[in-house]
């Protein structure tokens, strides 16, 4: 599937994130990051969501 357009506001979700898996990697090799994987995901989720209803908004 392809990937939604993202907000200014999840854009900056996501890269926040990011940043806070790269310092963990810094960290180790070995260190968990499931929890902010899985929190781009929802916001990735929340983004392909709100692009159905506007594309049902619009017919």
């Amino acid at each position: 599937m392809a990937e939604p357009k993202l907000t200014t506001r999840e854009k900056a979700q996501v890269a926040g994130y990011v940043a806070r898996m790269c310092k963990r990697g810094l960290a180790g090799e070995h260190v968990y990051q499931g929890d902010l994987e899985r929190k781009v995901e929802r916001v990735i989720d929340g983004a392909r969501k709100r692009e159905e209803r506007a594309s049902k908004s619009r017919k």
